[in-house]
């Protein structure tokens, strides 16, 4: 059996008036990835060897936009002046092509350029099959209907409706014929080129259509849609390192990462001195240039003698949060030969989470020893290593 011609019909003779002005022109001709959205339609249907001819039906007004929304490939795509309705251009798109009929023919909004080669697959594969064929997905929200736009009505049983989508196929013959028979059927309006088909006793299958195939109407969509093709930008995730050591002296307990842990000596600092919180403000205030804990708390102030370290950890992370950060995660290792940090870590977790909003399961604290070598191996100091991981603007 000789292999079908088939053609596609892209509809692109609308004003788009509920996507706003822009002095882009209507919005098939509004640039998303940097292209106009016509470009990026056009190009799926242009990269199938199986189409054989691509007819672009456009408002008489929009040539030159349509021009250079075509660019190089104007030997393969025909250009049709459109009519004042949808239905009116659609007709007229199906009449240029009499020339040199197709058996089956494609109907495609030109503002739907996410189109798949599987849904179009899908659609060639179904009009083959039968009379036509359209893609559509089964609807999620719960519908209401309403018969003045404010108060509900009732619910509607959304399990035998679906959303239709293009592009539509049919036998090109008998959807031409449709289109005759209602355009003469002046009191009759369609919304698309299937329900014409219906209205002719035509039968149109549902395929599995897609929800990224979305058509741009408001100007929302074509927002998202140029942000879709230009790329989500590279998540900025920051990682920020603290050190910090501080003196051992005759003293009855430390204080590390928040929990005080009774011990025959004590760390000497103009605060509570608790190296492993000095080293995570760091660390946190490392991930948006923010300086160092000096610089936000100076030992020459008398103020934060004796301070709880919790002070400094959490004006760490309001000035992350200020920053447009989210911190992730944060990892703590204690370097000291005494007091044992293993049967404190818990409350050390949880005194670090109340500061920082963080799950345990995004907080470490270990603990390693000097293997007695150097001030911390003699017991003249504890240090601490802090990293943080923050991602800004994600």
């Amino acid at each position: 059996m000789a292999e079908r011609k088939i053609a596609a019909v892209l509809v692109a003779a609308g004003r788009g008036e509920r996507a706003g002005r822009s002095s882009e022109g209507p919005k098939q001709y509004r640039r998303i990835g940097g292209r106009p959205v016509l470009s990026w339609t056009l190009a799926t249907f242009l990269q199938r060897s199986d189409i054989d001819r691509i007819v672009v039906v456009i408002h008489p007004d929009d040539e030159t936009l349509a021009q250079g929304a075509v660019g190089a490939d104007t030997n393969r795509v025909e250009l049709v002046h459109g009519a004042a309705t949808r239905q009116a251009s659609v007709l007229r798109g199906l009449r240029h092509l009499r020339n040199d009929a197709p058996d089956i023919v494609l109907i495609h909004d030109a503002v739907r350029p996410f189109a798949s080669d599987a849904v179009i697959d899908a659609v060639i594969d179904g009009t083959r099959a039968g009379m036509g064929a359209i893609p559509a997905i089964s609807l999620t929200d719960t519908i209401k209907r309403s018969s003045d736009c404010a108060t509900i009505i009732e619910t509607i049983d959304r399990s035998s409706l679906f959303a239709a989508q293009t592009p539509q196929g049919f036998r090109y013959d008998a959807i031409l014929t449709a289109h005759e028979n209602a355009a003469d059927a002046s009191d009759t309006t369609f919304t698309d080129d299937a329900s014409i088909a219906e209205w002719a006793g035509l039968a149109v299958a549902l395929v599995p259509g897609a929800a990224e195939n979305v058509k741009l109407t408001l100007a929302i969509d074509i927002d998202v849609a140029d942000r879709k093709l230009k790329g989500s930008p590279m998540i900025d995730v920051r990682t920020g390192n603290g050190y910090d050591v501080h003196q051992l002296v005759p003293g009855d307990h430390v204080t590390l990462c928040g929990v005080r842990i009774p011990h025959d000596q004590t760390l000497l600092g103009h605060s509570d001195a608790d190296v492993g919180l000095h080293a995570l403000t760091d660390a946190i205030l490392a991930t948006c240039g923010a300086g160092d804990i000096g610089t936000h708390f100076p030992p020459s102030d008398p103020q934060w003698r004796g301070a709880a370290s919790e002070i400094f950890v959490r004006h760490a992370v309001g000035i992350v949060g200020d920053h447009g950060g989210r911190i992730c995660n944060v990892d703590i290792t204690l370097i000291s030969e005494a007091p044992k940090v293993s049967p404190h870590r818990e409350a050390m977790v949880r005194a670090i989470g109340d500061m920082t909003g963080l799950t345990p399961d995004r907080i470490s604290v270990k603990a390693t020893t000097n293997e007695t070598i150097g001030f911390v191996g003699r017991r003249e100091g504890i240090a601490a290593i802090a990293t943080a991981s923050v991602v800004y603007g994600g």
